[in-house]
């Protein structure tokens, strides 16, 4: 019984590692608005102005809207796919259209403090076909209760 224990984990270590070295793989693809490849080097940029947005101090219940600048600093459009945030407090919005190269774009995100206290940091996640294929941005402060 040991040994096929044994052999199941084996198994199901090796196919991790594989799935791991394809993920690797995919995401080093950049692909451009109508689905053709693209080299690393001619796929789009993203760069924002300000990666971390600190709201400084709030009041518990408050809500906190930032809009992120980025430029297009690649050679081919960018197209955003996904942008999730840490929790559902935090609410991104981003473009759904191409950004032409060294066009701008906005990504607006809403933090709700409801329910939240002391020092906070929400990241929010862009998944695109720039490289690299993921961006991060904090929205970061404290959050103090109420005063009677």
């Amino acid at each position: 019984m040991k040994i096929w224990t044994c052999l199941g984990l084996c198994l199901m270590v090796a196919f991790s590692a594989c799935q791991s070295a394809n993920n690797a793989e995919s995401a080093e693809n950049h692909v451009d608005s109508v689905g053709k490849e693209v080299a690393p080097e001619d796929a789009p940029v993203m760069k924002f102005d300000k990666e971390i947005f600190d709201f400084g101090t709030i009041t518990i219940g408050d809500q906190v809207t930032h809009e992120f600048k980025f430029t297009n600093a690649g050679e081919s459009p960018l197209i955003i796919t996904n942008a999730t945030a840490t929790c559902g407090c935090t609410v991104p919005e981003y473009p759904t259209h191409p950004i032409k190269p060294g066009e701008s774009g906005i990504i607006k995100v809403v933090f709700d403090s409801q329910g939240k206290l002391g020092v906070q940091d929400k990241v929010v996640t862009i998944t695109s076909n720039a490289n690299p294929t993921v961006s991060s941005l904090h929205v970061v402060g404290e959050i103090k209760a109420k005063k009677d």
